[in-house]
């Protein structure tokens, strides 16, 4: 790729493509108004799971619905005049939880994530970050049989697609997380298939400073627009500066829906908005938790990591930069406190970030149509960080005319646009 490239977005996406890109002899610019992994990718659980196929729109949504919907849970709130406004998102987001459907998106997630985990394996041995990979699996925990039986589908689709997974009772799950009370929990799915790190942020800017160290440009600047110039593109700041490049990549992550619009181009997006707040471990306690864990239940997933343990909470469609409205930490913390004893808050606020999701819960990674040398890499919900490194190999091959690595048409951006 003897071309110049601007790689727009500087999360795990954006920035593992800067690196495929550079690695395949394009000249990248990497543009972002912040520095690298400080946006959604910085508060994410830091989990690179194989379980993470199961989309949130599974035939199963439609039990719990009615639960859902009324908008008092901790697992998912909703302001309802942002629902009102992308109601066709929310139909088409219902309209996808068929077995049909189910079926494309856990084939189509299950590549890219099994693509993503070496290629995130290669790149944190080049970084030398290997340190920060943990390969101890994470745990989905269950507070009743009745929530245990509930996960079949899960754990079914798990088995079909070859996901080592292994039941633990309450002494089982005892043993192997000591630091869990074992009157909360009844069952327990040790997914073994899982890697996690202990800070996603860093993870991300260490891949930055290595493509950075290799030659390419690293740009901090507020995006505003672009603008056909011949056969490639000039990239235009808030100041109105104008950049030439061959071939533009949009990895904005929540924010490519406003980025696109101001191209003409309508993105089906809505925004998952999740919160996360660090805790101190209880001195008191001699055990400390070893792997990232999910209370089924309780809607949080608990992970350790260096600032201390992260507790991140459920689904809040919202705006993207709507006000904060943690209600869903203050129910994860109670429930957390259930679970095992956690120590003070580390923080004074919590975090906020938006999960960007189309409503078949898969990324667009190609091709825009209709638009020459414009790429896109945008649309990854809960998982951009575990499959940010997949979706730059599938990128790169597609833009270098390469045999993909996997199936792409799953991911192809004429679903939508």
């Amino acid at each position: 790729m003897n071309s110049r490239v601007a790689v727009l977005g500087a999360g795990m996406v954006g920035v593992a493509t800067a690196l495929e890109l550079q690695r395949l002899g394009a000249q990248v610019t990497l543009i972002d108004r912040r520095d690298p992994g400080q946006e959604t990718s910085y508060g994410n659980a830091g989990v690179i799971a194989r379980s993470s196929l199961m989309p949130f729109n599974h035939p199963d949504l439609w039990k719990s619905l009615p639960t859902l919907l009324r908008n008092n849970t901790a697992s998912l709130r909703y302001n309802t005049a942002f629902m009102l406004r992308n109601l066709g998102w929310g139909l088409s987001y219902l309209r996808h939880a068929t077995h049909s459907a189910f079926e494309e998106t856990t084939t189509a997630l299950d590549a890219l994530i099994r693509l993503s985990t070496a290629e995130h394996q290669r790149l944190l041995a080049e970084v030398g970050e290997s340190r920060r990979l943990r390969d101890n699996g994470w745990l989905f925990l269950y507070r009743s049989q009745a929530a245990f039986d509930g996960g079949q589908l899960g754990r079914a689709t798990m088995d079909h697609f070859g996901v080592r997974t292994q039941v633990l009772d309450t002494p089982a799950l005892h043993a192997l997380e000591p630091v869990l009370r074992p009157s909360v929990f009844t069952k327990a799915l040790w997914i073994q298939d899982t890697y996690s790190v202990d800070s996603p942020g860093q993870v991300t800017a260490a891949y930055a400073r290595a493509f950075a160290a290799r030659g390419g440009i690293v740009s901090t600047r507020q995006l505003h627009t672009l603008q056909r110039n011949g056969e490639g593109w000039d990239v235009l700041d808030d100041s109105g500066q104008a950049s030439y490049f061959d071939q533009v990549v949009v990895a904005l992550g929540p924010w490519s829906k406003q980025f696109m619009g101001r191209l003409g181009i309508r993105v089906p997006m809505a925004f998952e908005r999740g919160y996360h707040m660090h805790y101190a471990a209880d001195s008191a306690s001699p055990a400390r938790l070893q792997r990232p864990v999910y209370d089924t239940g309780g809607a949080y997933v608990l992970s350790p990591m260096e600032q201390g343990l992260r507790l991140s909470t459920g689904v809040e469609l919202n705006d993207c930069e709507a006000a904060p409205h943690p209600v869903q930490l203050e129910l994860a913390e109670a429930a957390a406190r259930q679970a095992l004893p956690l120590g003070a808050r580390l923080e004074a606020a919590p975090w906020m970030g938006s999960r960007p999701t189309l409503p078949d819960c898969r990324p667009i990674i190609g091709a825009m149509p209709g638009r020459r040398n414009l790429w896109l890499a945008f649309g990854h919900q809960h998982v951009g960080f575990s499959t940010g490194t997949g979706t730059a190999k599938l990128l790169g091959a597609l833009m270098s005319g390469q045999p993909a690595p996997i199936d792409a048409h799953a991911f192809r951006a004429e679903r939508f646009l």
